[in-house]
C-alpha cells in the first residue's frame, strides 16, 4: 500500500489538475463525499446525534465543508465551526463554503476569546470531523488552533480526521506541539507517512482510504518511495511449497550466534529459521557452549568455532568460519557473539567479502559500527541485511537515539545508503529501507514484542528466507511482517503481556498458512 509524503501528494494533486484536467474543486468534492460515506458506515449513531465539523480556512477546511453538505443531504444534523474569519477562506475552499451556505447550512466562527459556539456544538454532537489543517501545516500549533484542538480532544467524542489529524507532521508523524487524537483518519488517495509511523499512528487511529480519482499515470509519474506492508502485501510475497521439493531446495542457513550466558540467542534464531522453512540450519558457536546449544534444538546441526577460553568466540585465522560457510545458502550472524576484537575480525571479513547473502544483527552490528562503512564490498558481493534496534542504529550512524526516533524513515534510508544494505530498523512500526531510497513500513506487531529474544527470532526468520532464495528486500519485508503477525495471533489468544520470544517460532507455520490461504483466495 503506497503511503506518501506531503510533497509527493501535492505533486500528484498538481499533476491531476494540470495534466489530467481534473479541477481541484472536483478532487475536493470526491474527497469530502467519500469521507462522508465512510463516516456514516463507521459511526451510524450520528444519524441520531449529529456531527460537528471543525474547519480551517484552507483546503482541509474545504474538504470538511463538502463532508458537511454530504451529511446534510443524508438528513444528518451538522454544525460547522470555522476556526477563522470567513473572509480569509480562499480558493476551492471558498467555493465549498458558498455551496454549503446555498444548501442552507450555517457557519459559526470562533476566536481565542470566544470558544463558546464550539463548546455548545460539542455538547450536542455525536462525532467530530477534524478539518482544521491538512498536509501543508508547518511550524508549531499555537493560539486559537491549539485551543480548538485541546477542546476537541477533551470532548470525549469520536473524532474523524480528514487526511491527517490536525497538528501532526505529515512526514515524520510527530505532533507539532499539539495534535488531534482521532479514532479514524480518512486518507485521500493514499495514507500519509505520518499516520502510519509512530507516534503518528496513535493519533491517527484506524485508517480508511478514499479513492479521489488520481490517475494511475500520475501516481507512476510521482513514484512515491514508501509503502506500508499489509497482510495482502505479505501474502503476495510468500511462496508456496513445491510438492517435489526436498530439504536442499529450501536452503541451508548458517547461524553464527551464542556464547557463554547467551546460548539462548543461538537457539531462538535457529528455531525461528527452522520454523520459517529453511531446509537445513547449522549453528556455529564457541566449542565450550556447543553442547548447551545442541541440547536446545534437535532440528539444527552444530559447528564448533574456536573458543577464547571463557566461552566466547575466537576468530583465529578464520578457517573454521570459512569452512562453516562454504556450502551454505545464507548466514545470520551476531546474536550473543560478543563485541571483542575476534568478533570484530569476523564481522570485518564477512562484511567486506560478502561471500553469501548475509544478515548482521545484535553484537555484529556493534562491531560493524566500530569498523564503519569504509570497507567497500568485494566485486560481486552478495546482499547484506542489517537489523538494528534504535540503540544499534545510533552507533551505526553516530547519532543519538532521540534523533533516530524523531525520523525513523530518514535514519533507515541513510543507513541503507551508507552501508549499501537492506536495513531493518526495529521498533513499533518497523521500517525496512533499501540502498536506492525505497522504504517499507510494517503494520503488524504489538507491544508483546518488547521482550528479550524477539530480535533473535527475527534474525533467524529473515535469515531463513534469505537461505530459501528470497531477495534481500523481500526477505526483510516478509520476515518483519511474519514476525509481527505471529505476535498478533498470539496476543489475540492470550494477550500481549507475557508473550515471550520462544512463543514466536511455534506460531510461524500457522501464520504462513494464513498468508498462503489468503493468496489462494481461500
Amino acid at each position: 500500500m503506497i503511503v506518501t509524503t506531503a510533497a509527493e501528494m501535492r505533486r500528484m494533486d498538481a499533476l491531476a489538475i494540470d495534466t489530467a484536467g481534473i479541477p481541484g474543486a472536483v478532487l475536493m468534492e470526491r474527497a469530502g463525499s467519500g469521507a462522508a460515506a465512510v463516516l456514516l458506515d463507521r459511526f451510524p449513531h450520528v444519524r441520531k446525534h449529529g456531527v460537528v465539523v471543525v474547519a480551517g480556512k484552507g483546503n482541509n477546511g474545504g474538504d470538511g465543508l463538502v463532508v458537511a453538505r454530504a451529511l446534510k443531504k443524508k438528513r444528518v444534523r451538522v454544525e460547522v465551526i470555522l476556526a477563522a474569519a470567513a473572509r480569509d477562506v480562499r480558493g476551492d475552499a471558498k467555493v465549498k463554503l458558498h455551496a454549503w451556505r446555498r444548501a442552507g447550512g450555517k457557519v459559526q466562527t470562533v476566536t481565542a476569546d470566544a470558544l463558546g459556539p464550539l463548546a455548545r456544538a460539542l455538547d450536542r454532537a455525536g462525532c467530530v470531523v477534524d478539518a482544521l489543517f491538512g498536509t501543508g501545516l508547518a511550524g508549531e500549533i499555537a493560539g486559537l488552533p491549539a485551543e480548538v484542538i485541546a477542546m476537541v480532544n477533551a470532548s470525549g467524542l469520536p473524532t474523524v480526521a480528514l487526511d491527517i489529524p490536525s497538528g501532526l507532521d505529515s512526514d515524520r508523524g510527530v505532533p507539532l506541539g499539539i495534535a488531534i487524537a482521532a479514532e479514524l483518519t480518512i486518507a485521500f488517495a493514499a495514507p500519509k507517512i505520518g499516520t502510519v509511523v509512530m507516534p503518528g499512528a496513535r493519533y491517527a487511529g484506524d485508517i480508511a482510504v478514499v479513492d479521489i480519482g488520481i490517475p494511475d499515470a500520475v501516481v507512476a509519474a510521482v513514484a512515491p518511495r514508501t509503502e506500508a506492508v499489509t497482510i495482502d502485501d505479505a501474502a503476495r510475497l510468500l511462496r508456496p511449497r513445491d510438492p517435489e521439493a526436498h530439504k536442499g531446495t529450501h536452503g541451508h542457513l548458517a547461524v553464527i550466534a551464542g556464547g557463554l550466558g547467551k546460548t539462548g540467542a543461538a537457539i531462538l534464531a535457529a528455531r525461528a529459521a527452522t520454523r520459517a522453512g529453511a531446509g537445513l540450519v547449522t549453528i556455529g558457536c564457541p566449542s565450550s557452549v556447543l553442547p548447551i546449544v545442541a541440547a536446545g534444538i534437535v532440528e539444527a546441526m552444530t559447528w564448533p568455532l574456536p573458543d577464547d577460553g571463557v566461552g566466547g568466540l575466537s576468530y583465529g585465522d578464520g578457517a573454521a568460519a570459512e569452512r562453516l560457510l562454504a556450502d551454505k545458502r545464507a548466514a545470520a550472524v551476531g546474536p550473543g557473539i560478543g563485541t571483542g576484537s575476534d568478533c570484530e575480525a569476523l564481522v570485518r571479513a564477512l562484511a567486506t567479502a560478502r561471500p553469501l547473502p548475509l544478515l548482521l544483527d545484535a553484537d555484529a552490528l556493534t562491531c560493524l559500527a566500530r569498523i564503519g562503512a569504509g570497507q567497500a564490498p568485494a566485486p560481486g558481493a552478495a546482499p547484506l541485511v542489517l537489523t538494528p534496534h534504535p540503540g544499534e542504529m545510533s552507533r551505526l550512524l553516530g547519532k543519538d537515539v532521540a534523533t533516530i526516533q524523531r525520523d525513523r524513515l530518514a535514519a533507515a534510508r541513510e543507513a541503507a545508503a551508507v552501508y549499501d544494505a537492506v536495513v531493518v530498523l526495529k521498533g513499533a512500526r518497523t521500517v525496512v529501507a533499501a540502498p536506492d531510497g525505497r522504504a517499507w513500513i510494517n503494520l503488524s506487531g504489538n507491544a508483546g514484542l518488547a521482550a528479550g529474544g524477539t530480535g533473535d527470532v527475527l534474525c533467524g526468520l529473515v535469515g531463513s528466507l534469505l537461505a530459501q532464495g528470497y531477495p534481500a528486500e523481500e526477505a526483510a519485508i516478509l520476515g518483519v511482517f511474519l514476525h509481527g503477525y505471529a505476535a498478533d495471533r498470539i496476543a489475540d489468544r492470550q494477550g500481549s503481556i507475557g508473550l515471550v520470544a520462544s512463543d514466536l517460532p511455534e506460531e510461524l507455520p500457522s501464520a504462513m498458512r494464513d498468508l498462503l490461504r489468503l493468496a489462494a483466495g481461500a
